[in-house]
């Protein structure tokens, strides 16, 4: 049997949230009358200690939808260059609404370089530039392999941001697994951002769905941006049970993921094939390179090589470009699998050259 490390998005869902599915009580959630989605807005705005919050089908929709509500059509929209609001949303932005993104470098621990953050922001004196409208971040951060920014960074950017009247808007796909690597609740991460989108089917294991969450006015204008996106669903309670036991019952278990993340990490830091840096691995997601004798890092083609090597051995992995691959921890991948795994990796890597 193949232990799938690739995504954390391949969860499946637990007993108690088929359960739940099963039994919900639904209504027409367009209509406002969904009770289950009603109360799992209200349970995800309050984890996260804002005044309302919008359930809708994905993150990349959320995310979309905060953008759209928050910069009007020729503002921009400033975010990192690692982020995955720039590189793997299909520039839903300036495609949905016409807001160009203005790209500032990400550190090796995901931060934005705040000295470029500052010189990027335009306001409305220069008929030739966008005025900008907002900052996206992203926490955990993905391509710098699940790092996380802490609430002084976060701080930090704010203040920047809120100087200049902008708004602040946090991609925060994989929010609970920051707050659990942080050991602070989640609303201490997302304090001084004024919107915040986290996903339901990554580590918390539901089969679908994302919240948006901000304060009221903000909710009612995502709400008729989620419309015309096409996220109105109807009796969406079904699936939305399964997002209140992903809140009620699968957030703790988020630290075995991390757990399980640092026997990888340390294991693959001993394979003399493999380029790591295990100390920055605190979450669910590592990315590593492979090298050859001489210490060289391999391209994207030798990564795809070596994931292909890999996966004869019954392990899944991805590539993250640049000769980057991923690997990532999830419900389901228990300590045992993760021991397999490395024993496998470690024999493709004693066999791989480049």
């Amino acid at each position: 049997m193949q232990i799938d490390l690739r995504s954390d998005t391949l969860t499946h869902p637990s007993p108690e949230m088929r359960e739940a599915m099963y039994r919900a009580e639904v209504g027409d959630d367009v209509y406002g009358e969904d009770p289950t989605v009603n109360r799992l807005q209200e349970l995800a705005a309050e984890m996260v200690g804002k005044e309302a919050a919008l359930f809708v089908p994905t993150g990349t929709m959320g995310n979309a939808a905060a953008i759209l509500a928050h910069a009007g059509r020729g503002q921009a929209v400033i975010a990192g260059d690692k982020s995955h609001i720039y590189l793997f949303e299909g520039g839903g932005a300036a495609l949905l609404g016409g807001s160009p993104i203005t790209v500032v470098p990400n550190l090796e621990n995901g931060m934005l370089d705040l000295t470029r953050l500052q010189a990027s922001i335009r306001d409305e004196s220069d008929v030739h530039e966008a005025p900008t409208a907002l900052v996206c971040i992203e926490n955990t951060q993905n391509l710098c392999g699940g790092t996380v920014l802490n609430e002084a960074q976060i701080a930090e950017i704010a203040t920047i941001t809120h100087t200049h009247n902008l708004k602040l808007h946090m991609d925060g796909a994989r929010l609970f697994n920051a707050a659990t690597a942080l050991g602070v609740p989640v609303s201490t991460v997302t304090r001084n951002v004024d919107s915040v989108m986290f996903c339901l089917s990554k580590g918390l294991s539901a089969p679908v769905g994302s919240l948006l969450a901000g304060n009221k006015e903000f909710i009612q204008r995502a709400n008729r941006i989620r419309k015309f996106l096409g996220g109105g669903m109807r009796q969406v309670g079904i699936i939305a049970a399964a997002g209140i036991v992903a809140l009620e019952q699968m957030v703790d278990r988020l630290a075995e993921d991390h757990e399980n993340l640092q026997l990888l990490a340390q294991g693959l830091a001993e394979v003399p094939q493999i380029d790591i840096h295990a100390e920055h691995m605190v979450t669910n997601i590592l990315v590593f390179h492979v090298r050859n004798a001489q210490g060289q890092l391999g391209s994207e083609a030798d990564a795809a090589r070596f994931i292909a090597q890999v996966r004869e051995h019954g392990v899944l992995l991805s590539g993250m470009g640049e000769g980057r691959i991923r690997a990532v921890t999830h419900y389901g991948i228990e300590h045992k699998q993760i021991e397999t795994a490395l024993k496998s990796i470690r024999q493709a890597a004693q066999k791989f050259t480049f």
